[in-house]
């Protein structure tokens, strides 16, 4: 008798625990994504131009691993949440300037019916609604904008959002997203917002939106030092991280304020995808900033994706950027890349781009020769011209 209801017992709670386990769920993914890459007329320690070979992880997809859940809590609601960290596959470190959950962290609610709410560091509405329709989606940062200086590329995460995503409604579907500053006294310093909408149809989707960033409001907040050298820019207390990689926009990391607005189009025709964006950047100064007038860039950029087999994708994009406002520059970037699946979660890909500038170096008198600088790399050139190829592997778990 004994070992029957020992036996009627484990049978009960075999059977809870099924239940628990069918009503809530928890999952561990991963990108690892890793090159050797080769750059042509790259500055060195001196700022001579050099070839650079290295490796390079994070090409196509940052590399990551993260935890994922969720909770039915009956009637269509379920809790959900997201940790998700980034680091450097060659040394090991974290990435996204050494956070544990650099990438995304947040928690939130959703229902089928009313959409979902989440509070944490996420994704802003541009990246979440009309990065997905550019060439960056499909080849990453050696498709982005040069300087990501429309956060193309996922340069910038933000923190202390609130974010709402209603469910997609006869193919519609819009995104808002504000972000407090959390300052005493001072509710707007480093605060951010935006709004983003995507409609699909057939094989036709687009997208469109505008969000924008706050730097903190006084002079001590963005003021650094290192190695006894005094400097102003983004400040750390800000809820959107910067997006001053590289000499095509550094000289503005001391801005007030920069705003975004994009739209972006794809469609699909059999084996071949045709796409094409525009976004407008406006990064202001205020009091406070080591620069005197707003810069202005247009960004313009196309790309064809061509599915020559179920295993090989092959792409070609060209990107236009043009400066202007405290400087005037122009960027011409064209990029290549091949993707081919050896299975549903290994790839081997190749990419590469060059691109030629003119006009003036942002942060330099006038008359100094803007330099070249490829995708999100942050390589800078002391030339108007750069080459970058890298060959990969990509796996996902």
């Amino acid at each position: 008798m004994k070992r029957v209801a020992l036996s009627t017992l484990s049978l009960a709670l075999l059977a809870a625990a099924g239940t628990a386990h069918a009503q809530s769920s928890v999952t561990l993914y991963g990108v690892i994504d890793e090159s050797i890459q080769w750059a042509h007329n790259t500055q060195d320690a001196n700022g001579a131009n050099k070839n650079l070979v290295a490796l390079f992880g994070g090409n196509i997809s940052g590399n990551r691993f993260g935890l994922k859940g969720t909770e039915d809590l009956g009637g269509g609601l379920k809790a959900i949440f997201q940790l998700e960290n980034g680091f450097d596959i060659n040394s090991g470190k974290l990435g996204q300037g050494g956070l544990m959950f650099g990438r995304q962290a947040f928690v939130g609610l959703t229902h089928e019916q009313y959409g979902t709410v989440t509070l944490g560091r996420q994704y802003d509405p541009l990246v979440d609604m009309v990065q997905p329709l550019t060439g960056d989606n499909y080849f990453g940062s050696t498709f982005a904008t040069p300087g990501d200086v429309d956060n193309n590329d996922n340069s910038s995460r933000t923190n202390s959002g609130i974010k709402y995503v209603s469910p997609v409604l006869q193919g519609f579907q819009f995104e808002g997203m504000y972000a407090l500053g959390g300052v005493a006294g001072s509710t707007g310093s480093g605060q951010s917002w935006g709004a983003a909408a995507t409609y699909g149809i057939g094989s036709f989707n687009v997208a469109a939106g505008y969000f924008r960033m706050d730097n903190a409001s006084s002079l001590a907040s963005r003021t650094t030092t290192t190695d006894g050298v005094t400097s102003v820019g983004w400040a750390g207390s800000a809820t959107s991280g910067a997006m001053f990689d590289s000499q095509i926009n550094s000289a503005y990391a001391s801005a007030k304020s920069v705003g975004t607005a994009a739209i972006a189009a794809q469609y699909v025709a059999g084996p071949f995808t045709f796409g094409a964006r525009y976004s407008n950047v406006q990064v202001r100064p205020d009091g406070f900033s080591t620069f005197d007038s707003t810069q202005r860039y247009n960004v313009a950029a196309g790309f064809f994706g061509y599915q020559l087999n179920p295993a090989l994708l092959l792409g070609l994009g060209y990107t236009w950027t043009h400066g202007a406002g405290d400087s005037s520059n122009t960027y011409n970037q064209v990029s290549i890349g091949a993707d081919y699946n050896l299975s549903k979660r290994t790839d081997l890909y190749g990419v590469a781009a060059w691109q030629h500038a003119n006009g003036q170096q942002p942060g330099e008198p006038a008359g100094t020769a803007a330099g070249a600088s490829i995708g999100s790399y942050g390589y800078n050139s002391a030339s108007s011209s750069q080459t970058l190829v890298s060959l990969g592997i990509r796996h996902k778990f």
